[in-house]
């Protein structure tokens, strides 16, 4: 074992001390947004930041956590988070299969289409009309069905399908097996990896998303928790009928943006350590050849 020299050990040091400040750095927003969540509007007053309550109060999260508002944007979330997720994948693999057979005809140009997708767009406005004249609007399905296809993601999985051996499709055929039955038998198996990579891309995208709501959706019941909070950190909306101002005498505002914000995140917290380990390696995977 290599014994470390005097300037070696010096040099490791500040590594770990330039590591430890950078962690501090990037932990201190969501500690700050956290110690306010629970601070009384007294002490906020008195305290210009907040990481550790002297008292901790739970006013803010009863607050948000006792309207309806809230709840509806739970379920309008989770409903295109799994929804919406699901079928990406779906069509996403379906789409990824056959453009990674170098024998599918006219494969350059609908990979050539697909990239010209990646760098132009129609853009907001004829989006729009093509949601309306689908009558979605005002509903959660416009938060899905226009983002069914990442084309980004769909390369990173056709990449996938690339790598892997040509003979076990030729042993599927000659057992008889067609293209679906290859597919969801074969194919589908041994992409663990890249599922878990691709399902974490969309879920965390629906999850965030809240640019579409503001543009398709006009009833607040339908709002997903991203818009919630956006309307409460802009002081533009009223929780369970309330209006900013009433809520404002009995506890901080502040403290309650900051719980709005804690009860929207912490759930996706949660959920990416589990399925973490396999981004890096799922992406690794999917662009050695995309």
């Amino acid at each position: 074992m290599h014994k470390l020299t005097p300037a070696e050990k010096i040099v490791h040091a500040l590594i770990y001390l330039a590591l430890l400040a950078l962690m501090a750095i990037c932990l201190f927003p969501f500690l700050y947004v956290l110690g306010v969540s629970f601070t009384s509007q007294a002490e906020a007053m008195r305290r210009s930041i907040v990481i550790i309550p002297e008292h901790i109060t739970l006013a803010a999260y009863k607050e948000i956590l006792g309207t309806k508002l809230i709840y509806s944007a739970y379920r309008v979330t989770l409903f295109v988070t799994v929804a919406g997720t699901l079928l990406n994948l779906a069509f996403t693999m379906l789409t990824a299969y056959p453009l990674a057979r170098k024998s599918l005809k006219g494969r350059q140009f609908f990979l050539l289409y697909i990239v010209f997708t990646m760098l132009f767009s129609g853009g907001m406005i004829p989006q729009y009309l093509l949601v309306k004249e689908l009558g979605m609007l005002n509903s959660v399905w416009s938060l899905v069905v226009p983002g069914l296809i990442s084309a980004f993601n769909l390369l990173i999985v056709k990449g996938f399908f690339e790598q892997l051996p040509e003979a076990i499709d030729e042993s599927a055929r000659i057992d008889g097996a067609g293209e679906l039955r290859i597919l969801w038998s074969v194919v589908l198996p041994l992409s663990s990896p890249i599922l878990a990579t691709i399902g974490l891309f969309y879920a965390v995208g629906h999850w965030n998303s809240f640019f579409d709501a503001v543009l398709y959706i006009q009833d607040a019941d339908k709002y997903p928790l991203q818009v919630v909070l956006r309307n409460i950190l802009l002081g533009a909306t009223a929780l369970n009928n309330e209006n900013i101002p009433d809520m404002q005498d009995a506890v901080n505002p502040i403290s309650i943006q900051m719980a709005a914000v804690i009860v929207t995140t912490v759930p996706i917290l949660l959920v990416y350590p589990f399925i973490q380990k396999h981004f890096a390696k799922g992406v690794l995977l999917g662009s050695v050849k995309g």
